[in-house]
């Protein structure tokens, strides 16, 4: 293999696929037979037709349940195709219709199914999937927040998580990502995005307004901490391996996420990613972080430093919990098993769901 930016992919991202969603079988036979990077979107794509193909013969056959996972498993290989293939924005475009399509068609079907919720921001519209547990609301909710390069399609697992211990979930693309790449660049200032979503959230009959949460993995990480020092109602806030400062991290991205970057930010050239790089920070926000925070962090995290989880839960002022993980590569993919149900059972304790109680996983400052 001799196509670095592919090697690259496949030393970062192998965990990440097959923690949220991606067979492992086919994982290792996509990737077997790719040479070059320029091939990733369409092996994938190939693959995730393939799936597609599956829930539209499970359609035709009235098995809906099997129908509702293909589909969500095609439109998690279809956003897997995309993510990071900024460099033919035709090809990336077209992936990430087929994602988002795939997704709407699969939540019907799914158990307990979704709903596409719009939420207003200025002349916009964030676009989210509201899934709530079966049986009489009004239920607790933990919006759930992308990354750089991730989107509302790549948290099925995710959402399961909190959906078995009785709580709702809402993934949903914010500034600069997926449905809203084009039209809004990435943005530092998400106290004003977690307003708007907790006020659409809070509004609904069926979403327990005292009762919502958030939970952010990488840059998702840095915008879930922005949203907990907004002064909103949060039962609980989860930070997954998010930077403390952007911008000092610049150096350890590697090329494919430093492009995403770019892409996603509307920069005009490298040069200038790097400058708005430098927006996103915590420096002097983090005191406004009142309320229960956790912070997971691992030392293997090739991206951000583990001590950059490690800074926010020291300097936040609420009823902070501190979980490091020795072997935990970028979000943790890695060792999902060591942080993915801790996680919601944390959560599941601060919406009262579960009796509080000191988790021996973590640290609690």
């Amino acid at each position: 293999m001799a196509d670095a930016l592919l090697e690259t992919a496949i030393a970062n991202w192998a965990a990440r696929l097959c923690a949220n969603g991606v067979d492992v079988s086919d994982y290792l036979d996509v990737t077997s037979q790719i040479e070059r990077w320029d091939d990733w979107c369409d092996a994938w794509c190939a693959r995730a037709h393939a799936h597609l193909s599956l829930g539209e013969a499970a359609l035709r056959e009235a098995r809906g349940r099997s129908a509702g996972e293909a589909l969500a498993r095609a439109a998690t290989y279809y956003h897997f195709a995309q993510f990071l293939f900024v460099h033919d924005r035709p090809r990336q475009r077209d992936a990430h219709a087929r994602a988002v399509d795939a997704l709407r068609r699969a939540l019907v079907h799914l158990d307990p199914p979704g709903a596409v919720l719009g939420v207003p921001l200025g002349d916009h519209h964030l676009v989210g999937v509201l899934r709530t547990p079966a049986g009489p609301g009004p239920h607790p909710v933990v919006m759930l927040i992308a990354g750089l390069d991730s989107a509302k399609e790549e948290f099925r697992l995710v959402e399961e998580s909190f959906l078995s211990r009785g709580m709702g979930t809402f993934a949903f693309d914010g500034p600069g990502q997926g449905e809203l790449a084009e039209d809004l660049p990435i943005r530092d200032d998400w106290e004003d995005v977690g307003r708007a979503v907790f006020g659409a959230l809070a509004a609904r009959p069926d979403i327990d307004p005292q009762r919502i949460g958030v939970w952010g993995v990488s840059l998702g990480g840095y915008y879930a901490a922005r949203v907990a020092g907004a002064g909103l109602d949060l039962r609980g806030t989860i930070s997954l391996s998010g930077p403390y400062d952007f911008a000092a991290a610049w150096p350890r991205l590697n090329p494919l996420t430093r492009r995403a970057f770019e892409a996603h930010s509307h920069a005009t050239s490298a040069d200038d990613a790097r400058r708005r790089a430098g927006s996103l920070t915590l420096e002097g926000r983090t005191a406004s972080i009142t309320g229960p925070l956790l912070v997971i962090a691992g030392q293997r995290d090739q991206l951000f430093d583990w001590r950059d989880g490690e800074r926010l839960a020291r300097e936040a002022s609420g009823d902070t919990a501190l979980c490091i993980l020795a072997d935990g590569n970028h979000g943790c993919a890695n060792v999902v098993t060591q942080h993915r149900s801790l996680s919601a059972d944390w959560m599941a304790q601060r919406m009262s769901l579960q009796p509080i109680s000191s988790l021996q996983s973590l640290t609690y400052l």
